[in-house]
């Protein structure tokens, strides 16, 4: 069972929403689970968020490609299936942005902890070392959260793309009207193929990052 699946599990056993931010963290403390293993949860699931997000948008962009080699059958059915894989990578879109959000308040709310609990160190050599960990951990994270957020910025003109063509096409659903977005598919190819590459360095900066927080 995945890590958050166990997160979220005791916090429903005890009767919390994740939601109630400061009522869900104290539930969790309870159990012997700190803010730190919830901001690892979250990096976690990000990162593989970011990996369902390119299969996502690579089989919507290959739905389209396909559909200009339509050659006869159902339109209707052809239009609702690339319809579909749509409003899934919409949804994808969705989730990736919510999840980088949630890693952005658990971090916060980490921070702010870390710099109060530090004045409590009576022992200035703990606390220096302490203090040293807290700027290389926030070092990492702002690695991280910025190519999280450079994926995230590079979904909108390959989903507005997308949208643009579904809804072309919803009214001109014709052969001649599939025929005219070939020309189109080069450059959303270009902007999926950059999209995907920011994600995969998102991914290694998740990596890199829970590599150092955990190790």
């Amino acid at each position: 069972m995945h890590r958050l699946a166990k997160l979220l599990g005791i916090t429903i056993a005890l009767g919390v929403a994740p939601g109630c931010t400061s009522v869900y963290y104290d539930a969790l403390e309870q159990v012997g689970i700190e803010k730190r293993h919830i901001l690892a949860d979250r990096v976690e699931e990000g990162s593989e968020d970011q990996e369902e997000a390119q299969e996502q948008f690579q089989t919507t962009f290959d739905a389209f490609q396909a559909l200009t080699h339509y050659d006869g059958g159902d339109l209707e059915s052809v239009y609702r299936e690339l319809a579909g894989e749509f409003e899934d990578c919409e949804q994808q879109a969705a989730t990736v942005r919510e999840r980088i959000a949630s890693i952005e308040k658990v971090a916060s709310d980490l921070f702010a902890e870390w710099e109060m609990e530090l004045v409590q160190i009576s022992d200035a050599g703990l606390r220096s070392r302490s203090r040293a960990n807290l700027k290389r951990t926030r070092r990492s994270y702002g690695s991280l959260i910025s190519a999280m957020k450079r994926a995230s910025s590079r979904m909108d003109p390959v989903l507005t793309a997308f949208r643009d063509r579904v809804l072309y096409l919803k009214h001109n659903l014709n052969a001649s009207a599939i025929a005219s977005l070939e020309g189109d598919l080069g450059e959303i190819e270009t902007d999926v193929g950059r999209l995907i590459a920011e994600m995969n360095k998102a991914i290694a900066e998740a990596d890199q990052f829970l590599e150092d927080f955990e190790g």
